[in-house]
């Protein structure tokens, strides 16, 4: 349960790869991660170093990220860090960085998003749950009424701006 968990803003720098498995759906793409400092001797923004790393979805979030995110988008996500190690024969040592994200989307500090609610898969169907009972039940005492009275002006009429909860 000594889990890294990441929340990192980037750009999308691969074109998503969609796959579906036996497992249920997965999606992978790169993601670019580059710091910005405030440079005093040039009074200007300046890039730092980029950082890359792979981002793994999986199931219904693999679906939406590829229907909603393309090459370039400022995207947020958070999941799980995951840093690996590979020794290949005859090359140097191999490391990656990958992200088994848990949410993604769009960063709506560098522009704006129209949200669609993805359609429920077919073979996820629930039976319906019954509709509560708003109904308050009935009683003489004030207390049991959850109907709010108005206040009335000294002249007797009603107004309507203002509310009394007895």
């Amino acid at each position: 349960m000594n889990e890294t968990m990441v929340c990192v803003v980037g750009n999308v720098a691969t074109q998503p790869m969609y796959r579906d498995l036996a497992a249920g759906p997965s999606a992978r793409f790169r993601l670019a991660v580059t710091s910005r400092y405030w440079d005093r001797e040039k009074s200007t923004w300046t890039d730092g170093h980029t950082n890359f790393f792979t981002v793994w979805a999986n199931r219904q979030l693999a679906t939406n990220v590829a229907a909603s995110v393309s090459v370039g988008d400022p995207v947020v996500v958070q999941g799980r860090l995951k840093v690996r190690t590979e020794a290949r024969e005859g090359q140097p040592n191999w490391s990656s960085a990958d992200i088994d994200a848990m949410a993604i989307g769009h960063d709506l500090a560098r522009g704006t998003s129209a949200f669609r609610r993805a359609n429920k898969p077919e073979n996820s169907a629930s039976p319906p749950r019954p509709e509560p009972n708003w109904e308050t039940p009935d009683g003489n005492s004030v207390a049991d009424s959850a109907e709010p009275a108005l206040a009335s002006e000294p002249s007797g009429q009603q107004r309507s701006d203002v509310l009394v909860v007895t």
